[in-house]
């Protein structure tokens, strides 16, 4: 039962010191969801479960007689649905089962002086007990730990069938055995739960506090603090940071507190801040991967401007007359890291680049002609539809100042407007053509996310904070996040900072949060 409970948390690791960038708020509802597939999938697994043997020896009248029982399996559990519920006193969950019941089945075998005999065995065991606390917290080399600080187990009666061999001389004898079986059953419950829960830490504490998500960028994910859990729910706070892989540059910026609500009716939200977004912008540009040399031969052959310096004469008179007819190139690249802002149900996005402009000589040579600097600002809405998320961007303002000239002074007004209808006209097309497509919603194993929502909010919690929130409900089954669920929103992440377009955010059927540097999910 604890795994189906811990399972959604297995890739968070932890460390301490700053403001959490994602969140991670499971309900009661997704605890009891949990709950209910955790009961279906431990069903299941009894009938593959053998047994530990049981040894004994009980005294007769005729002297003492030693039984084992082996191969000991299950064969049927009527196994009721456990209690689950927070535990804010310890920190964790308590889970309880009553009244369970087990038939089993497996070989006797007696010795009783020179006589040995065996043959086969059914059992019932009536009313089994079992309550368990387990505690989470924060462990020093970065990781989420699980420790089992209560447990308790009864079983209240065995009946027993012997079959085969001299049974019917040792049955009458069975009610000397029950009450050593009992004891056996009961004294072993607890040891079982705590392997369960050593199994599950030792998963744990082998999970990766980081991964690599693509070729440029590496994603930390420990936690921020130790887990907040209330009667209602569990919070778990994430450093939630990219890095470039090249240089691990620390962006200049820190995430800002925000607060994840429980919103009702959801099983599981995520909230993820502009910090997390601003802090994979910068990740790109520190790597030196926010540039691009533009030539003639990546301009459209219907663009009614060509990168030449004829074509550029109207915008720059005096161009055409001191270089005529030469091919002309554009380096264009990020003066420094793209921002996201978010505020309700708006993405914005800010580029600041510098373009330097250069004629090419028959002999490859380059001249330099100009520089100018460009303020690109745009904005964005997300949405899920088809299980994806989708989305649109438009661009609010552009502008175009003159940096450098070794052509002479010209004015950049007509420059500007040439520049701002591309965008338009282009540019902006086909970034919305990219996200009308959409990319999938996280996928997770055994589970179907229904009726996802995204929002993008804000509020006013500490200080200005934002961030994304995702709403889900799930059908099926376990609850576990995979690694390369994230890709697709960073590959449009990327295609956001790359293509100078908007930011994106996904969610499922319900209202998220707002804040000014925050991105939030719900389930």
């Amino acid at each position: 039962m604890l795994h189906f409970v811990i399972v959604a948390l297995m890739l968070l690791p932890h460390t301490c010191g700053q403001n959490p960038a994602i969140q991670v708020l499971l309900t009661n509802k997704g605890l009891q969801y949990g709950k209910h597939v955790g009961a279906e999938w431990i069903q299941d697994m009894l009938d593959h479960v053998t047994l530990p043997d049981i040894q004994g020896t009980f005294s007769t009248l005729f002297g003492p007689v030693s039984y084992t029982l082996s191969g000991i399996t299950i064969t049927k559990c009527d196994f009721p649905e456990p209690n689950v519920e927070y535990s804010q006193e310890y920190s964790g969950f308590k889970t309880s089962i009553t009244d369970l019941s087990v038939a089993l089945s497996g070989n006797w075998a007696t010795k009783f002086g020179i006589l040995h005999e065996s043959g086969s065995f059914d059992m019932a065991i009536f009313g089994v007990d079992v309550t368990s606390v387990v505690k989470l917290e924060g462990k020093a080399d970065g990781h989420l730990s699980v420790s089992s600080i209560i447990c308790d187990g009864e079983v209240q009666d065995v009946d027993i069938r012997l079959y085969g061999g001299f049974s019917w001389i040792f049955q009458p004898f069975v009610h000397y055995m029950k009450g050593h079986i009992i004891e056996e059953i009961r004294k072993n419950i607890c040891p079982a739960v705590q392997t369960s829960i050593e199994e599950l830490e030792s998963h744990l504490q082998a999970m990766n506090v980081s991964f690599d998500v693509n070729q440029v960028l590496s994603l930390e994910l420990p936690l921020s603090g130790s887990p907040v859990v209330s009667p209602s729910n569990l919070t778990l706070g994430l450093k939630g940071e990219f890095y470039s892989i090249q240089t691990h540059a620390e962006p200049p910026f820190k995430s800002k507190p925000f607060m994840m609500p429980n919103i009702p009716g959801y099983m599981l939200s995520a909230g993820v801040s502009e910090f997390t977004l601003n802090s994979a912008a910068y990740g790109y540009f520190s790597a030196g991967k926010l540039q691009i040399l533009i030539t003639e031969k990546m301009v459209p052959k219907f663009s009614p401007i060509h990168l030449n310096t004829s074509s550029m004469g109207p915008y720059i008179p005096q161009l055409p007359k001191l270089f005529p007819g030469l091919p002309m190139t554009l380096q264009v690249y990020a003066t420094e890291a793209p921002t996201f802002s978010l505020q309700s149900d708006i993405v914005n996005l800010t580029v600041r680049a510098a373009v330097k402009a250069s004629a090419v000589e028959s002999n490859g040579s380059s001249i330099p002609l100009f520089g100018v600097n460009v303020v690109v600002m745009l904005s964005g809405k997300m949405w899920i539809a088809d299980g994806k998320v989708k989305g649109s961007v438009m661009l609010n303002n552009f502008t175009l100042t003159l940096a450098s000239t070794q052509v002479g002074p010209f004015k950049t007004d007509s420059l500007e407007n040439m520049c701002k209808k591309g965008i338009e006209l282009f540019g902006v097309p086909q970034v919305n053509k990219k996200l009308a497509e959409g990319v999938m919603l996280p996928r997770m194993k055994r589970i179907q996310p229904v009726n996802s929502i995204l929002t993008v909010e804000k509020v006013s919690i500490y200080q200005s904070s934002s961030f994304c929130k995702f709403l889900f409900f799930f059908s099926n089954h376990t609850l576990f996040l995979e690694n390369r669920d994230l890709l697709p929103f960073l590959q449009m992440l990327k295609c956001w900072t790359c293509c100078e377009a908007s930011s994106v955010v996904t969610s499922s059927k319900h209202k998220g949060l707002k804040s000014k540097s925050s991105l939030c999910f719900d389930f």
